[in-house]
């Protein structure tokens, strides 16, 4: 093997009582891609830090080319060629598209930004990705997927030697998924390193030539190409075999959510929302909360309702788990505040807050969940992102809400949690809640559904049940991709 671009050697990683990483040794080799997997609290994320210079290694040496070099910050990673793209997208919502991108390197022209050049050069990077949104566009009117795409765009930008991808494909679909291997096997022979994170193992199987499996801090398996498998990837990360459970949650019975577009959400029925990029099913969504608005009567029970805020939806029993997790949650305060904030009423007693009966609730999700680590006072913040969504989908369960509504529910999670959270949400359902649902998976979208809606430009364009042989293809047929 070439020697290493980037390696760590006998790195130690220690946060209060957690240690996050034990003894690690990891290298990276230009010219290939090397995955890093592993379930939510098994460190990757703190290597990740390491490697970009947001943290430093309590013992170990880190090795760029060969020479010991120590990353003070995340800028001085980025001078050495190290770009990582994080899972929480590092965009600036009130700027253009195509400022976003080359936002850090902007081309000048006597001493003010040349926009000319700066839309050519934009436009190129988005052009290698397949991806055609308006340059002049803010970014915080762009779809999740679309942000993404950006966020990937401005990294290729900047040239990386070594580009670091945390969970890039988590809210595209095959398509995007498809220019996005594309672009990086183009990297990879023109001598790029790239780290790819993802719990969507058939996808490292696909693209990976190394993976190194991450188990409580410490390294549990490496192997190259040909060596590994998605099931022998499962067993390294859990220390077992997992068991994958498919199908709707049964039948629907009553209506407990009515528009009059003819969407509706039944009990004990699971909706999932279909659409290529761009389609409008996160809005939908989020007009479905409250949080969007929509001109379209809604009924609740049979009962009309106005949904004119997140306030009006969360009155009449509806959560929201929003595709951008940040979105869901305060990440300066503790897990029991989130799970608890939006319950405090029922979780009140002669109008003074119930303490043991929040604590009690909390205890109980973190552990339904395995919420990591098991701690209701840690910071949200300070969780893995996987951990973090466990944690907007526990606040919503902690309020006994009747109609659920997920985008990208699984998004950075790892795979035995990702089963776990299938339970959770067909149990919900089997209990007489609804769900509805949008996800770029398409196979988690077809295994969790009992019907799906199809969407072009935010309208409904068919719906398909058990009975029209719903599968892939014919929702593609019926989508137009």
């Amino acid at each position: 093997m070439a020697d290493p671009r980037l390696a760590v050697d006998h790195v130690s990683k220690r946060f209060g009582a957690t240690q996050a990483l034990a003894d690690v040794s990891f290298a990276l080799t230009g010219g290939e891609i090397h995955a890093l997997v592993g379930e939510n609290g098994a460190g990757k994320s703190t290597l990740i830090k390491i490697l970009g210079g947001a943290h430093q290694p309590d013992t170990g040496t880190l090795r760029l080319d060969g020479a010991p070099r120590r990353l003070a910050d995340p800028r001085a990673a980025l001078a050495a060629g190290i770009v990582v793209i994080p899972q929480e997208l590092r965009l600036v919502p009130a700027l253009s598209v195509a400022e976003n991108i080359m936002l850090g390197h902007l081309p000048t022209r006597r001493l003010s930004v040349d926009r000319r050049a700066m839309t050519a050069q934009a436009r190129r990077t988005l052009d290698t990705l397949g991806v055609r949104v308006a340059l002049d566009q803010r970014v915080d009117r762009l779809s999740f997927a679309e942000r993404q795409l950006v966020a990937i765009g401005r990294a290729l930008s900047q040239r990386a030697r070594v580009l670091i991808l945390d969970e890039p494909t988590a809210a595209l679909e095959a398509r995007e998924v498809g220019a996005l291997f594309e672009v990086l096997r183009g990297l990879k022979t023109s001598g790029v390193a790239i780290v790819y994170v993802s719990h969507r193992l058939a996808e490292v199987v696909e693209i990976a030539d190394r993976c190194t499996v991450l188990r409580d801090g410490r390294i549990v398996y490496a192997g190259t190409r040909g060596a590994f498998d998605t099931d022998s990837l499962i067993q390294h990360m859990t220390g077992r075999a997992l068991e994958t459970v498919r199908g709707g949650a049964g039948s629907a019975a009553a209506a407990l959510f009515e528009r009059a577009d003819g969407f509706a959400v039944h009990e004990g029925e699971i909706v999932g929302l279909a659409g290529l990029l761009g389609s409008g099913t996160s809005r939908f969504l989020r007009q479905l909360f409250g949080a969007e608005p929509s001109r379209e009567t809604v009924r609740m029970r049979g009962q009309k309702i106005r949904l004119g805020s997140p306030r009006d939806g969360t009155a009449v029993g509806i959560g929201l788990v929003p595709g951008d997790r940040a979105l869901g949650l305060v990440l300066g305060r503790s897990v029991r505040d989130n799970i608890a904030l939006p319950n405090l009423g029922a979780l009140a007693r002669a109008w003074r807050v119930d303490d043991r009966a929040i604590d009690r609730v909390v205890v109980e999700l973190m552990t339904a969940l395995d919420i990591r680590p098991r701690d209701p006072g840690r910071p949200v913040r300070e969780l893995s992102g996987g951990n973090q969504q466990k944690v907007v989908f526990a606040k919503w369960l902690a309020a006994k809400v009747g109609v659920l509504l997920l985008d990208e529910p699984t998004q950075g999670v790892d795979i035995a949690a990702k089963a776990a959270l299938h339970r959770l949400i067909r149990d919900f359902a089997r209990r007489g809640g609804g769900v509805a649902l949008t996800t770029a998976d398409f196979d988690e979208l077809l295994s969790l559904s009992d019907r799906v809606v199809a969407l072009r430009d935010g309208a409904i364009v068919a719906q398909l049940g058990q009975r029209d042989a719903l599968s892939e293809a014919a929702l593609r047929r019926v989508l137009g991709g």
